[in-house]
């Protein structure tokens, strides 16, 4: 039995790069699809978000002396990308995939509409919401947190190279704490960066779970689902 019937996979565009972090890695698009089809086939109703950071970070593009709008909008682009990638990976393995964008794009995309994203996902589909939320100086953080309550999921999993939230970098510190549990609180006072603020407020909000989890083992999406602790849960 489920513990989480509906949910929304947040991904990071860099994970779909591989080990360089750029570009599209077709044995990890590969490995992603097979966990989230694993995952509609056990009954799961399934949304994800992509960033687009193995292609281009506006914010970082601002830094460089891109116009903000501009880079955000890059950014937003780059994420169409991703997500039409991602869903092809995932229809190869007789899946239903639909690719939706926050700003009309058609024919490379569907228009976003909550209720037609809900109808893909409620047939044993993936809706895959790409373009943000369609607005610069927003994240695609802050998009996942958005879809996830638009679309009422049991919880949004934030999927990552790190097996949950430390109190300070695994990847630097070796002596870094893993923690289980986290309140919203908690993981705002103690500026533990699991997604930035506009998100949590929206899923502190909306009472949406998060959870970390290293999405790279392969199974973890399955077990988490199922109800093993994998990762960390802020709540």
């Amino acid at each position: 039995m489920q513990k989480y019937s509906k949910i929304l996979l947040k991904l990071s565009g860099e994970s779909l790069g591989g080990e360089s972090g750029k570009g599209l890695d077709e044995n990890i698009l590969d490995q992603y699809a097979k966990e989230i089809a694993s995952a509609v086939e056990s009954g799961c109703s399934v949304a994800i978000v992509i960033g687009g950071g193995n292609i281009f970070r506006g914010l970082t593009g601002a830094g460089k002396g891109f116009d903000r709008v501009r880079g955000d909008q890059m950014g937003m682009l780059a994420t169409v990308i991703n997500s039409i990638a991602l869903s092809m990976a995932i229809r190869s393995l007789d899946i239903e995939c639909e690719v939706f964008t926050a700003t009309p794009m058609e024919p490379f995309a569907r228009y976003y509409v909550r209720d037609k994203a809900l109808e893909i996902m409620e047939r044993g589909g993936v809706a895959i919401i790409a373009g943000g939320t369609g607005n610069p100086f927003f994240t695609t953080d802050s998009a996942s947190a958005l879809r996830a309550a638009e679309l009422g999921v049991s919880a949004l999993l934030k999927g990552t190279r790190v097996d949950g939230v430390y109190d300070k970098d695994p990847e630097k510190f070796k002596d870094a704490v893993k923690y289980s549990k986290l309140s919203f609180d908690k993981a705002l006072a103690d500026n533990l960066r699991v997604m930035d603020q506009t998100a949590f407020a929206l899923c502190k909000e909306n009472s949406v779970p998060i959870i970390v989890f290293d999405m790279n083992t392969p199974g973890n999406l399955e077990k988490l689902l199922s109800g093993n602790e994998i990762g960390t849960i802020v709540s």
